[in-house]
């Protein structure tokens, strides 16, 4: 049964996805040489024909929920001006969360991620992530400071209010990595952690170093699933089952951080300690009983972008297989077979590649308190 969702829609997606590509990539060419700015203009509208497909998933076919509860100023600001969003991740979908929340302020097509290296290699979505100037760590610090460092400067002058996200924790939640987490916390003389990994600080210092004298705000966005709703996962999405997200968004000035690095970093690990203890009152009150709950509606726009493309695709395949009379012969038959295996194939990579428990856990890198200054120097001296 889910083969019979997931085919259609993935031909669909990558039928329109390589059209998306193909536009970025003239325009990457022959556009961003001549200009940067009319090129991320452009790559901004054409990049949304892509991702509103996803979003049109989350809120038309699944019906996902996504609750946001933020002060009004908070509100009303977001999508007007540039922001460094730091998230705890919690489930599968926190990004495609992230591409709603982005969408419904105006900025989904100049919405930015730090993401793992392999993630562009995913066949039109991280494709697409590339020609937008998604920025792809190695998990190396010795190999990805400078890449950072090089990617936030590129930001400085990007003509349109953009959100970039990092997640801090560097690898999506699992009871196995919070056992891991706190087992650490506890031999290092850290705050244990109950519903949050131990945040690595290094990329966190190295973004607001680079981003404070252009960049106004951080949102501090924590992401929780009632006790009600299932867990939303890639798979629940294509199959058309809802949940629910609850979304607390917390405005930072960048202005009132600290100057010193160590310090920086020390504000980032309280803010995991307040959002662990955020998460605790979630638990006990299943809402952000905080901040109101805003109304994001749901935009009939995803739905236009999508059947429009429905339109454009079948009438391209019509049209070819007219041209073609591919399936007046067995080869032709096989061929097509082919197409809608490797189709089939590309979604359940897709699927496998989003899924918590196949995400790779990354070392921690925490306060350098005495304990963990010990810690450090007993690995060292083993390795």
């Amino acid at each position: 049964m889910t083969a019979v969702v997931v085919v259609p829609l993935g031909l669909l997606f990558f039928a329109s996805g390589l059209i998306v590509n193909l536009i970025q990539a003239i325009c990457y060419v022959v556009v961003r040489p001549v200009s940067k700015n009319l090129y991320r203009r452009m790559n901004r509208v054409v990049a949304e024909l892509l991702w509103l497909e996803l979003v049109w998933i989350i809120d038309w076919w699944a019906g996902v929920k996504v609750q946001v509860f933020t002060d009004p100023e908070t509100f009303r600001s977001m999508g007007k001006e540039h922001a460094l969003v730091i998230s705890n991740h919690r489930s599968d979908i926190d990004w495609l969360v992230g591409w709603v929340l982005a969408q419904r302020s105006g900025c989904l097509g100049s919405t930015l991620a730090v993401m793992k290296k392999s993630s562009k290699f995913l066949p039109v979505i991280g494709w697409s992530m590339w020609f937008s100037e998604y920025l792809f760590l190695e998990r190396s610090w010795a190999k990805d400071e400078r890449t950072l460092k090089s990617g936030l400067q590129q930001l400085r002058d990007f003509p349109l209010p953009f959100w970039l996200a990092l997640f801090v924790e560097g690898t999506r939640f699992t009871q196995a990595k919070l056992l891991a987490a706190q087992e650490y916390a506890a031999s290092a003389g850290l705050p244990v952690p109950r519903n949050v990994l131990i945040p690595r600080t290094k990329g966190f210092v190295s973004a607001v170093n680079h981003m404070r004298s252009f960049v106004p705000a951080i949102y501090d966005v924590t992401v929780a699933i009632p006790k009600s709703s299932p867990a939303p996962t890639m798979l629940r999405l294509f199959r058309g089952k809802s949940s629910v997200v609850h979304v607390h968004i917390k405005r930072h000035a960048m202005k009132d951080l600290p100057e010193e690095d160590e310090a920086v970093a020390q504000w980032c690990r309280d803010m995991f300690v307040a959002k662990d203890t955020l998460l605790d009152k979630h638990i006990a009150e299943d809402t952000f009983s905080d901040q109101e709950l805003q109304d994001t509606g749901r935009p009939i726009k995803s739905l236009v972008v999508v059947i429009s493309w429905a339109c454009v695709v079948v009438m391209g395949v019509v049209k070819f297989l007219q041209w073609s009379s591919l399936l007046s012969s067995w080869k032709g038959v096989a061929f097509s077979a082919f197409g809608l295996g490797v189709v089939t194939l590309l979604m359940h990579i897709l699927i496998m590649f989003s899924q918590s428990e196949r995400s790779t856990p990354t070392k921690v890198a925490p306060a350098k308190s005495k304990n963990s200054e010990q810690l450090e120097a007993r690995d060292n001296k083993q390795d």
